[in-house]
């Protein structure tokens, strides 16, 4: 028998793989089916709920594997729209937000991909406490199967713009849409899953040669290097060019649509001179830009644009042809912008201990 630090991690194993591994340990590979289904079908939470298994071999998983799931820690629910936002706990004890949106064609669930995120963009409170660590396959996929526990209905949408950069932690986050998008487990279409990046260049152009359907979400937020990279460190290595080049490169291979998101900030990045810019380095392009009026937090001036220059940045956009929307505001009275909910709950739990 393992030891539990060596104990394997079986939410995180694909049904070829766990076929593989239970044969490691004497049992027939038609069990894998059982237990696969049990984990990401009827979403198990335990191996003692696995009813069809032997008591013996429910024991014996529970000596060989490690069953992450994720824990619900706070909830706050819009009175406006109903969006309800979780704080999860991990098997360590690390906090992730999580987001339910309930919309008239489906759930809608905005994941985090990492604890923190180093990528330090200066308008997102998910960057202030830098990154802590990656998230496991089986954590991205437990938050997903916890929102659909926890409402009770089945999500059918998923992006991953929660906190963390999905590309810095690559290998985890592919793995999770392969497994949430199989037919074996919760087969949510691949064509209902987004992904944002603020830009790494080498993995989106790697994501391309994945033969995945998933839509691609840029954060550009400014339209040239010297603005961009006063909100976004990552401009500093990754020029503008380059990055929309990955973007044209990723359309070209997959045929979906690039998403690009732009933070409005009042003074910064909202002028009719931006818009033009924007307009004409995008020309042409088979796109859709959302328009995403800035969530201010303590630690940053920025302010959020007014109402007319968000209305005029849109119609500048729509004269030049582009495809463009404001995004709606989910949750605008639960803070349910990017890391405000996990700064601050980490904010009093250290207030607490200091006070202790």
């Amino acid at each position: 028998m393992q030891s539990n630090t060596e104990k394997i991690d079986i939410k995180a194993l694909t049904l070829e793989e766990l076929k593989a591994s239970l044969k490691t340990i004497g049992e027939k590979e038609f069990r894998a089916k059982q237990i696969y289904e049990w984990l990401h079908v009827k979403l198990a939470r335990s191996f003692d709920e696995m009813t069809n298994l032997s008591k013996e071999l429910r024991t014996k998983l529970a000596s060989e594997y490690e069953l992450v799931c994720v824990t619900e820690l706070e909830r706050y629910e819009s009175k406006i729209d109903g969006t309800v936002k979780f704080l999860f706990r991990l098997p360590d004890g690390n906090v992730v937000e999580c987001v339910l949106m309930k919309y008239h064609h489906g759930n809608s669930v905005c994941i985090s991909s990492q604890v923190g995120c180093r990528m330090g963009c200066r308008f997102c409170a998910s960057t202030l406490g830098g990154l802590t660590r990656n998230l496991r396959t089986s954590e991205m996929l437990d938050e997903v199967y916890q929102l659909q526990r926890l409402s009770g209905e089945r999500v059918s949408n998923i992006v991953i713009m929660g906190t963390g950069e999905p590309m810095d932690n690559y290998d985890n986050f592919v793995k999770f849409v392969r497994m949430i998008s199989s037919l074996d487990g919760l087969n949510i279409s691949q064509r209902n899953i987004t992904v944002s990046t603020c830009g790494l260049v080498p993995k989106m152009r790697a994501l391309a040669e994945e033969g995945l359907s998933i839509t691609l979400a840029l954060s550009l937020h400014a339209p040239n290097d010297e603005e961009r990279v006063k909100i976004m460190p990552v401009a500093n290595s990754y020029k503008l060019q380059d990055v929309l080049n990955a973007c044209d490169y990723y359309y070209e291979k997959t045929g979906r649509r690039i998403s690009y998101e732009y933070s409005l900030v009042d003074g910064v990045n909202d002028t009719a001179a931006c818009a033009k810019e924007l307009s004409r380095l995008l020309k042409g392009k088979n796109c859709h830009v959302n328009l995403i009026p800035v969530n201010p937090i303590k630690e940053r001036d920025y302010k959020r644009s007014t109402g007319n220059n968000i209305q005029n940045f849109k119609n500048i956009l729509e004269k030049n042809r582009i495809n463009v929307t404001i995004r709606r505001e989910m949750g605008s009275d639960i803070n349910a912008a990017c890391g405000q909910l996990r700064k601050s709950y980490t904010d009093k739990t250290m207030v607490q201990e200091v006070e202790q």
